[in-house]
């Protein structure tokens, strides 16, 4: 339990550092972090589908996240130079175009290993299946690695950088709105993620998924919910008498702000069962041991990895 609460405080304070930092220094050293939890992520998600069955590239699943955060930053840097919002499509087909175009380098790459690839299949007693279908499977498995985590929680970039983007409501205020909108992604899992094993363990009740996860109950997911959406009322008046944030909550009242709460601390917990039908197949409790106390870095961001393109795509259609 000390090595859960002293893990909590490093991460809060962490967090806090970086919001300092990139309201006074640069918005990139958000990206770096995010990058890095996007790799620990992608090796987490190799490991738990080589236990399911679903072999893949450990080192390209890894070191993936760093080719999606070069194409999101050139997006984003054309999006701040150009004011077309149509870059933020662009960016997203540049990322799928660089998967696609990963996943063909994986399998032509797994071709041309024959002798390699037929010995692989010989130790793992793989005897049925054609070294060509194997090849495939190989690099389709590298493929999901790709996509989750690091293609969707990559869209923390987007979040980090709303302060570039031509948002017509903003005017002016474009550097605030980017810290509230981050902050809210960021803030909104770790509510309900709190608050959720909190109130489960004082009411305790009927398990939500038993099958999924055994420790999860209906009153710990709705008090998650509940508190998140308090809790962000509070966060949105303590900002509110902030008079450099007063131009951002004119154009966003809080009741919209409220409704997205409620409906993110939903996505949040479907991110979390996500993850957790995924370790339950491959047999394992947490996804590594990234964090003394909490698992793995998937562990600790399984709620954050949809929530991202949520936030993202909810606050653009909000401020257009």
């Amino acid at each position: 339990m000390k090595k859960r609460v002293y893990s909590s405080i490093l991460v809060v304070l962490s967090l806090a550092l970086l919001f300092v930092l990139k309201w006074f220094v640069s918005d990139y050293f958000f990206d770096a972090f995010f990058v890095i939890l996007a790799c620990f992520g992608g090796y987490e998600i190799s490991k738990l589908l080589t236990k399911i069955g679903r072999y893949n590239y450990l080192v390209v699943a890894t070191a993936f996240p760093t080719l999606l955060l070069a194409g999101n930053l050139v997006g984003i840097h054309y999006i701040s130079v150009t004011g077309d919002l149509f870059w933020i499509l662009y960016t997203i087909l540049i990322d799928l175009a660089i998967m696609i175009f990963a996943f063909l380098c994986v399998f032509l790459f797994n071709l041309c290993r024959k002798k390699s690839m037929l010995n692989e299949m010989s130790v793992r007693g793989i005897y049925k299946t054609k070294y060509q279908k194997f090849a495939l499977q190989k690099a389709f498995n590298t493929l999901i690695c790709f996509f989750y985590p690091a293609f969707l929680f990559l869209f923390f970039n987007f979040l980090n950088h709303l302060g570039e983007f031509p948002l017509t409501k903003l005017g002016t205020n474009l550097k605030f709105a980017s810290l509230f909108v981050l902050l809210t992604a960021l803030l909104i899992p770790i509510l309900t993620d709190t608050f959720a094993m909190l109130t489960g363990n004082l009411i305790g009740g009927k398990k939500l998924c038993p099958k999924i996860s055994p420790n999860k109950t209906i009153s710990g997911s709705v008090g998650g919910v509940l508190w998140c959406v308090l809790f962000c009322a509070c966060v949105y008046l303590i900002f509110n008498c902030v008079d450099d944030f007063q131009p951002f909550f004119s154009t966003f009242p809080i009741w919209a702000y409220l409704i997205i709460a409620f409906v993110g601390s939903v996505v949040a917990q479907c991110g979390d069962l996500f993850e957790s039908i995924i370790k339950r197949r491959a047999g394992v409790h947490d996804s590594g041991k990234f964090l003394p106390g909490h698992g793995g870095a998937l562990d600790r961001t399984d709620s954050h990895i949809f929530m991202a393109p949520f936030i993202f795509v909810v606050f653009l259609i909000c401020l257009l």
